[in-house]
């Protein structure tokens, strides 16, 4: 579905802009685990689209897991408590994970995810993440991929959403506060 939809108050990344990162993040990440058995670990469901483009691009062998985290509900604003929906079906003991997420927010969620990762032994644990917000961090976070940031405003598409609408945008826009106040 095309970004231009009426709820959209302004676009900040265009379906062009994500293809041409996204090959370039997949030829850096390629490179950096060339001789690595890394597990690309997807947070369902907003980095579905991107983990299918990124893994795509790739041209190392990869193998993919998921995890699904809450820590939003239905509100539009991180709740800080971290809830696991659905856990990895990979033992990651001794495996170079890569935590491929949507967006880095207030780094709540991911912090608590590396953490978790780590404790369950995992040789080493990175992050690509599509979109980070700078001025909305919480905590202080190592991101060794950023595909682009972004305002801190309620962004929408490219699998993330609102009350699970707007997901299948094929860009990244602010949602309109109209819609959701």
């Amino acid at each position: 579905m095309q970004l231009n939809h009426p709820d959209i108050q302004e676009v900040l990344v265009t379906a062009e802009q994500i293809q041409v990162r996204v090959a370039e993040l997949a030829s850096e990440i390629s490179d950096y685990y060339r001789d690595k058995n890394v597990l690309l670990l997807g947070v369902l469901k907003g980095a579905v689209p991107f983990m299918a483009d990124l893994s795509r691009a790739m041209d190392i062998p990869i193998q993919q897991d998921w995890m699904a985290v809450s820590s939003y509900g239905s509100g539009t604003v991180s709740s800080g408590v971290v809830r696991i929906l659905k856990d990895l079906d990979a033992d990651i003991k001794d495996r170079d994970v890569l935590i491929v997420e949507d967006i880095l927010d207030s780094g709540l969620t991911l912090s608590w995810l590396t953490s978790n990762l780590r404790a369950r032994g995992a040789a080493s644990v990175e992050i690509v993440t599509l979109l980070r917000k700078p001025e909305a961090a919480k905590v202080k976070i190592a991101v060794r991929w950023v595909g682009f940031d972004i305002p801190n405003a309620f962004v929408v598409g490219y699998g993330l959403d609102f009350n699970e609408n707007y997901r299948s945008l094929d860009g990244v826009g602010i949602l309109s506060p109209s819609v959701y106040s």
